[in-house]
């Protein structure tokens, strides 16, 4: 959408189902009108399109009342990530408004504290100060944290995590014009298999 026909107070209708969860909110005249977030370990794909109908009901707006869509990007669980980006960019396209990713440290981010994301094996998601984001032990995340007098919160679920995201997605979505991407900072955990085919003999 050009930024010239962009509303200073856009409609903006986020959600994030890059965890154990299914999380969506409307940003209405720059208020957070709906907001909610279910716990839920997998259903996500089943679930996300029914609670965006819902919560747009709640908040009395209809599809071609938004003016942007907002997803989070991860990093986090591979599949629930690609479920809402996929999500975000069909609706984008078929209402014709843009659709703003936002990656899960912004998400989360509050003063005081460095956001991290949990990951297996007692490892996190994390963006130390400065740098890129990446991938490190919980302990390595810890000791970046306390050095650069912070505290270290690692949260999958954090309340508000759609609101965040509408709000971030509201200021950006006049600028915006390449379509949300997920964050991997890992390959997925699934892998080709190493078995190696029988060898076939001569006769």
């Amino acid at each position: 959408m050009p930024s010239d026909k962009m509303p200073t107070d856009p409609k903006v209708l986020a959600f994030d189902t890059s965890a154990a969860h299914c999380a969506a909110a409307v940003l209405c005249d720059g208020r957070i009108v709906v907001e909610r977030l279910e716990p839920m370990a997998r259903g996500q794909a089943e679930r996300l399109m029914i609670l965006l109908e819902e919560v747009l009901a709640e908040a009395g707006l209809t599809w071609n009342d938004l003016d942007a869509i907002g997803v989070g990007i991860g990093p986090g669980n591979f599949t629930g990530i690609r479920i809402s980006v996929s999500a975000a960019r069909g609706l984008a396209l078929g209402l014709g408004v843009p659709a703003v990713g936002i990656n899960g440290f912004e998400s989360r981010a509050r003063e005081g504290i460095l956001p991290a994301i949990p990951a297996p094996r007692d490892h996190v998601y994390v963006t130390p100060p400065g740098e890129a984001p990446r991938l490190l032990a919980h302990d390595q995340a810890e000791d970046i944290a306390r050095g650069a007098g912070l505290i270290l919160a690692c949260e999958a679920s954090p309340e508000g995590i759609a609101g965040r995201i509408a709000r971030a997605a509201a200021g950006r979505a006049a600028e915006t014009t390449v379509p949300p991407a997920p964050l991997y900072l890992k390959p997925a955990d699934a892998a080709p298999s190493k078995d190696r085919p029988p060898a076939l003999l001569d006769d």
